[in-house]
């Protein structure tokens, strides 16, 4: 008696859209990650309801013990107004401050004010809650 099924199971796979599901899970990942580069000094951000993500063109970071760095370049109290001079190149860019939260206000409005000064527009980075 020859009884043979007639519909054969194909035991062979096909992993062409198991790879497409992967392509792009792995570019939804890459578009929502973070574009901010971390700033050179350890800086202990305050925090805030809404933190945006922002392009950074410029960084000033200072820390607690009043070290400045721009661009993770560290430089003198009196030398931030010639970097973001030379960095800024007469041109409206994006300065992002990174201010310790143990920093009196009078050092974050001061480099404010000379980034203002250069016609840069200015933001303060923070942690969200």
């Amino acid at each position: 008696m020859g009884l043979q099924a007639k519909n054969k199971v194909d035991a062979s796979f096909s992993m062409s859209s198991m790879t497409d599901i992967i392509f792009l899970l792995l570019i939804f990942f890459m578009l929502t990650s973070s574009f901010i580069t971390p700033s050179g000094l350890p800086v202990n951000l305050p925090s805030s309801e809404a933190s945006d993500i922002i392009m950074q063109e410029v960084t000033v970071s200072v820390t607690k013990d009043l070290r400045y760095s721009v661009n993770d370049r560290i430089v003198s109290r009196d030398q931030i107004k010639a970097e973001l001079t030379a960095l800024l190149q007469g041109k409206k860019g994006q300065v992002v401050l990174h201010i310790d939260k143990e920093v009196p206000v009078e050092y974050l409005v001061e480099i404010g004010g000379i980034a203002a000064g250069l016609e840069a527009n200015v933001s303060i980075a923070t942690q969200p809650y």
